[in-house]
């Protein structure tokens, strides 16, 4: 048997959709499971055992081999018997049924029911409207559809020998050691900047852990986050708070500095997913998206979200523009957060936070 999956177009949505590559996987132990993935996505699940082979897919990418109708052609020599859709994209079940897929199986989204065989109905309102639900199960309705059982809820990551020693070569540039009681932040949203928390905050906040708490703080970041990890850094002004701005940056690179950290800091981003995987305690700051979407059912995390009238907008950029949602959760608070979290991972006993409403546990 052939199974084609078309998988999620982000980092987070990928990490999210492990247990169900993993419920394929072992619900057909005997196919030929292929991935249709964006070549710069691939990494985040690099390392896992779950595909026979990857189908890099990108409709612009300079490599022919990479577009949709390379694609198609290579869909249609396999002789695919089934395809699961994870994105809700026209696209894919349109590349799916060209590429000659006898079974398309996927939810009745944008305007391609016709084209799949087997239809999900999304979860919905009474008025009709699609209802925020945790991305892990809903893909998991998938797998479960065409015969999988479901293990658990677990994120499943891995890091590869490359990874961890691209890590090796950037903490012995930066200094950091493995006794160092490592803190990693994240800025990083390919959502929008509605995402982002003020470098300031972040950088008050990498203060006073190096400060008070004998910390070092590592800024994490991809190409597009950049200068952002570098004004941290100088507004912070302390030798324990560092970044990776100036290394070869990898999704694997920061995968493999995630799994080392004691604590991760982070916006609603692919690397707070990365903590879940690992085991690692992170502190998530949200603001104009659902907490709901992207539950990740990780015991050891904390979601920070501040109530505002406008929220959660869904939205890339701030409308209103006085971006309130995330500049009216303050340093303090999200140091408050970390610290619960540290003492529960020092077998401390921390005091429950509640100066922000509402802070949601993620287990």
């Amino acid at each position: 048997m052939r199974i084609a999956v078309f998988c999620p177009n982000l980092v987070g949505d990928t990490v999210m959709a492990t247990p169900t590559f993993r419920a394929l996987r072992r619900g057909f132990p005997d196919a030929k499971l292929m991935g249709v993935i964006k070549p710069q996505i691939a990494a985040t699940i690099a390392g896992n055992p779950w595909f026979d082979e990857i189908l890099p897919f990108a409709p612009r990418s300079r490599s022919r081999q990479h577009r949709a109708w390379a694609v198609i052609r290579r869909l249609r020599r396999e002789r695919i018997d089934l395809a699961i859709l994870l994105p809700n994209s026209f696209r894919s079940a349109a590349m799916a049924w060209l590429g000659g897929a006898r079974r398309i199986v996927g939810y009745a989204r944008g305007g391609r029911s016709l084209l799949l065989t087997d239809r999900l109905v999304p979860p919905q309102d009474d008025r009709g409207r699609f209802v925020p639900v945790p991305i892990v199960g809903y893909y998991l309705a998938l797998a479960r559809h065409v015969g999988c059982q479901v293990d658990s809820l677990r994120y499943e990551l891995a890091t590869t020998t490359e990874d961890e020693a691209a890590a090796d070569s950037a903490f012995h540039d930066l200094g950091i050691s493995a006794e160092d009681r490592l803190i990693c932040l994240n800025q990083g949203g390919a959502f929008g900047p509605a995402k982002r928390w003020p470098d300031e905050f972040f950088a008050e906040l990498a203060r006073r852990l190096a400060e008070e708490d004998g910390r070092t703080c590592l800024v994490v970041c991809g190409p597009s986050e950049i200068e952002s990890a570098r004004r941290i850094v100088e507004l912070a002004a302390h030798p324990r708070v560092l970044s990776l701005a100036h290394q070869p940056l990898s999704i694997g690179l920061t995968k493999a500095c995630v799994r080392r950290s004691a604590l991760l800091i982070t916006t609603d981003s692919g690397p707070r997913h990365f903590a879940a995987a690992f085991g690692v305690p992170v502190v998530s700051l949200f603001g104009p998206t659902h907490i709901a979407w992207t539950r990740t059912y990780h015991p050891r995390a904390i979601h920070l979200a501040k109530p505002v009238p406008c929220g959660p907008c869904q939205q890339p950029t701030c409308l209103p523009g006085h971006h309130r949602c995330m500049r009216e959760l303050s340093p303090g608070e999200v140091l408050a957060a970390a610290r619960q979290l540290l003492g529960h991972a020092q077998g401390g006993r921390a005091t429950p936070h509640r100066a922000t409403r509402p802070v949601v546990s993620d287990s």
